[in-house]
């Protein structure tokens, strides 16, 4: 069958081998099992799954209103798509220290690799956003144990986020940091931090991995991966990429449908029923049950 063959145990220690090996790590944001397929097949080294990316699929903006369950359960069927470590954002933890402690378990337990929690008020908002308010630096270090001692995989990468630097500046940011790192957490997140030099102070100051977001019409000005691997950043995401480009094919196709009232100008845009099948690897499945593949795969 298709599904990843590399337990979650390996994937995470892989996850942690890299990280070791100095590599900046590229990690697409994939808001379906199919995408996170195109996204491996593409040589990326992981999948990064976004909670604005899963609300918005789920029709609700970026504010919390997703619930453990929801998240858990598309990381699981995202993680079993691939053989590529995949992370997971987790909000603020979807409650107090106690709620922290069995997110973990069940990120974890869905295979996961990793995830991050941040540092915000529930309810949260993007971090591209102003006016966010964020809980004392004592209550977040308090999830962060929970976090550690709630995990038992000791490679389930725990990512702690701070948002900090819209309110606390650059300096408050790092030093909100450094007592994340104390309680624990195995990499830092520093969201929204607006170019070179504030990615430059971040590395100065903090020892564990960190972690770059890339994303789009937000407040960071968008780096290469050249421009982060000189920075000495380990990990960058994309959290909303894929989401964005398929929303948008999807409004033009709609809109071309509406007004043409058929699809065939846009025929040469589509993934062909061919590419489709042969990204899910349905001829793999023959060897299950050769009545299921009993036919000639049409050409791309």
């Amino acid at each position: 069958m298709r599904p990843a063959t590399a337990s979650p145990a390996e994937k995470r220690a892989k996850l942690r081998a890299a990280l070791a090996s100095g590599k900046l790590l590229r990690f697409p944001g994939a808001f379906s099992p199919l995408v996170t397929m195109a996204i491996e097949r593409r040589g990326f080294d992981g999948v990064y799954v976004s909670g604005a990316a899963l609300s918005a699929d789920l029709g609700f903006p970026d504010i919390s209103l997703t619930t453990l369950d929801e998240v858990a359960g598309r990381g699981a069927a995202i993680a079993r798509a691939t053989n590529l470590p995949a992370i997971i954002d987790a909000d603020t933890g979807f409650g107090g220290t106690l709620n922290v402690g069995r997110t973990i378990q069940e990120l974890e337990q869905a295979g996961l690799c990793g995830c991050h929690i941040e540092d915000q008020v529930n309810p949260k908002r993007c971090g591209h956003l102003d006016n966010k308010s964020l809980v004392s630096t004592a209550e977040m270090t308090r999830k962060i144990r929970a976090a550690v001692a709630a995990r038992r995989d000791a490679n389930f990468l725990l990512i702690a986020r701070t948002d900090a630097r819209a309110s606390e500046g650059l300096a408050g940011a790092i030093e909100r940091a450094k007592a994340y790192v104390d309680a624990g957490a195995d990499m830092i997140f520093p969201e929204a931090l607006a170019d070179e030099r504030e990615f430059e102070q971040f590395r100065k100051a903090i020892a564990v991995p960190l972690l770059a977001n890339m994303t789009e019409f937000g407040k960071s000005k968008l780096l290469s991966t050249a421009q982060l691997a000189g920075l000495g950043l380990n990990l960058v995401i994309y959290p909303v990429t894929t989401l964005r480009l398929a929303m948008k094919a999807i409004e033009d196709g709609l809109a071309t449908i509406h007004k043409e009232g058929t699809q065939s100008s846009l025929l040469e845009k589509m993934q062909t029923r061919g590419e489709l099948y042969e990204l899910l690897g349905y001829e793999d499945y023959a060897q299950f049950d050769k009545d299921i593949y009993n036919f000639i795969l049409p050409k791309a």
